[in-house]
């Protein structure tokens, strides 16, 4: 028998008795993982953006299932990156910032993948370690780029053959050497294509006819980036920086710092572009799954479709990310699998390190042992977990390249957001903690850390940081961090930015 007919008939016996997964070895489900890069969940139409238009992700979340509340561990590009591919946090996986390789010997999804038979590939934005663009262990076919890459005409290494130029959108490049593998994998064989988009990381680029995609969008500064008298002095330090909303805006602001009324427009126009760059990963993922529909390979294919950190556009004064707002750290994840409920939407917070986990479960290979995520296979079969997570903590180390924002430590609760500034050598801490109610302030407008009234809540929630941090391996004596030298005004190096 076909592999072919061995899917259709495990896919009549999932729909007969309600199975939502497939794990028999003769009908592993191939993976199509798309992975974009400073993605905010609000600039998909599925997840409520009222101007930008992406009818394929939003297919994609209609027939499949859609988390609310995702979230990513570190939100920075690298260490996110690798807490996806590995399941555990970034002080344990080492790659605490957009300058570190990830370790040869880690466990990894893909290396779990190719034990269980599945040929692997990664296309596109790798980013952990600057300067090396060869290919990385757990891939059999590996193409990528030093750095952040460009928009138009990046120069792609095609699994160690050296650097190339190749002229052309960077989604459309991508896509296309995507497919240009997946035409000569043999059907009867699982796969797993990682396309790595750099989009819509800035320096924000859109194709040329998405340029003008949103001109008669009016996009003002958050209410939020006005609101700063009860925040850390630090945010208001950042707002004429380069992470700041008077800042460069990553260069859609030529004169600077400017916090004139009427510079909004630089802001409208940098919000514009990046929406620009999404539309066209939309198109990205038409093209994909009308060449797996045609090929009869969509039916078997799951299907994940996320960012790897979220991105601050203006709000509490600032842009980029590495804060632990909701804004920086809130990602979206869809997932369609075979067989899977349509439309469903998963309300429990998920991480960038249950991923692998989960795909590993999903597609039935074994998993990684003593790893801090867990698959979210039964909400997903089920839409309900009794033992899922109810909170968990957040982390990020001040960067002296980038020193716009400090050392982070934060705990997320369903209700409760908890952040505190450490300053990296156990004195006490410089900066003014926070405390949110997310349940009646989900914008984070008042901050309550100083309410007599939350005295004993803010005890609760320390003693539940804690345990939340030593879940994972971390305590205040093991807890290393650089020392927090302070908000500065110069502009990163432009070989990082």
């Amino acid at each position: 028998m076909t592999r072919g007919f061995i899917q259709k008939a495990a896919l009549l016996v999932a729909a007969v008795f309600g199975v939502t997964f497939t794990a028999n070895a003769a009908s592993k489900p191939n993976v199509l993982f798309i992975l974009c890069d400073d993605l905010r969940p609000d600039a998909l139409g599925c997840y409520g953006s009222k101007h930008v238009k992406t009818p394929q992700i939003d297919k994609l979340a209609s027939e499949g299932v859609r988390f609310a509340n995702a979230f990513c561990t570190t939100s920075l590009c690298s260490p996110s990156r690798a807490s996806i591919l590995t399941g555990i946090y970034a002080h344990q996986h080492t790659v605490t910032n957009n300058f570190t390789e990830l370790p040869d010997q880690l466990p990894t999804l893909p290396k779990q993948l190719q034990k269980a038979g599945y040929k692997t590939a990664y296309i596109g934005k790798w980013h952990m370690g600057e300067n090396n663009d060869a290919p990385r262990p757990g891939f059999d076919h590996f193409v990528t780029h030093k750095g952040q890459g460009q928009y138009f005409d990046t120069e792609f290494n095609i699994h160690g053959s050296g650097s190339k130029l190749i002229k052309g959108y960077y989604t459309t490049v991508v896509t296309d050497l995507a497919l240009d593998w997946l035409k000569k994998q043999d059907k009867e064989s699982p796969w797993c294509m990682t396309i790595g988009q750099k989009a819509p990381h800035s320096f924000y680029f859109p194709e040329p006819k998405y340029e003008h995609a949103f001109d008669s969008v009016r996009v003002p500064y958050p209410a939020t980036a006005f609101a700063l008298d009860d925040k850390p002095k630090w945010i208001k330090e950042r707002l004429y920086t380069w992470h700041g909303i008077y800042g460069p805006l990553f260069e859609w602001r030529k004169k600077f710092p400017d916090d004139r009324p009427e510079a909004v427009k630089d802001f409208e126009n940098m919000v514009h572009a990046y929406w620009g760059t999404v539309l066209s990963v939309d198109d990205s993922l038409g093209r994909l799954r009308s060449w797996l529909e045609e090929t009869g390979q969509w039916d078997n294919t799951i299907v994940v479709f996320m960012g790897d950190n979220g991105l601050l556009e203006g709000e509490h004064g600032m842009v980029d990310k590495r804060t632990a707002h909701e804004a920086s750290i809130r990602i979206p994840i869809i997932v369609r699998t075979p067989g899977s409920a349509s439309g469903k939407v998963i309300q429990n917070q998920v991480l960038t390190v249950d991923v692998t986990p989960s795909l590993l479960d999903v597609c039935g290979a074994d998993p990684i042992p003593s790893i801090h995520g867990r698959s979210w296979r039964k909400l997903v079969e089920t839409g309900s977990d009794n033992e899922w997570r109810k909170s968990w903590h957040y982390h990020y180390n001040y960067e002296k390249q980038f020193p716009y924002t400090p050392n982070v430590r934060a705990l997320r609760t369903e209700k409760w957001k908890y952040i505190h500034y450490p300053h990296g050598d156990n004195t006490p801490a410089r900066h003014m903690s926070e405390l949110y109610d997310l349940e009646s302030d989900p914008g984070e407008t008042r901050n309550l850390i100083n309410e007599p009234a939350q005295k004993e809540n803010i005890a609760k929630l320390h003693q539940e940081w804690l345990a939340a941090m030593k879940a994972t391996g971390l305590t205040p004596e093991n807890d290393k961090m650089p020392l927090d030298e302070g908000i500065k005004s110069e502009l990163p190096d432009k070989k990082i930015r």
